[in-house]
């Protein structure tokens, strides 16, 4: 698997998400940005794990990616957070990269990995980031794929 290829294909995914009106777009990339414009979803650090399986058919990717929201208005930013938390619905982080893994005998990611997950997300509390301070969680995405591409 490509690892560049696969965190933009996560951002693209991502970007499906549907926030409530008022709200915006949500800003999302494969790369930690220089600078934040909320709400933002990035894909943050990458663990590998190769060869899970002989011959190099199986690595592992774990992304820790990160969901940011302004501090205009703590309530209101923290009711964003939970609408992309959720897990299901049209704000839904996991429903949208998710929906990314394809029909059933398909390939994630538009053919760049065998199958994805959204495993957990951990850590909801304030982030620094640059010289601000946002509202947000990690997000952890496990994707699986032939690990001689």
């Amino acid at each position: 698997m490509q690892i560049s290829a696969v965190r933009d294909a996560i951002a693209d995914a991502a970007r499906t998400v549907v926030l409530p009106a008022g709200i915006g777009r949500l800003v999302c990339t494969g790369y930690v940005p220089d600078a934040v414009t909320t709400p933002c979803f990035f894909v943050g650090e990458v663990e590998v794990t190769f060869d899970k399986a002989m011959a190099r058919k199986l690595d592992e990717l774990l992304f820790t990616c990160r969901v940011l929201a302004g501090r205009a208005d703590d309530r209101a930013s923290q009711r964003t957070i939970d609408a992309l938390l959720s897990g299901a619905g049209p704000a839904s982080l996991k429903a949208a990269i998710e929906k990314a893994r394809g029909a059933p005998g398909e390939m994630a990611l538009g053919g760049l990995a065998d199958d994805l997950h959204l495993q957990r997300v951990q850590g909801y509390r304030w982030f620094e980031h640059g010289s601000s301070t946002y509202v947000g969680a990690e997000l952890v995405i496990k994707v699986i794929g032939d690990g001689s591409t």
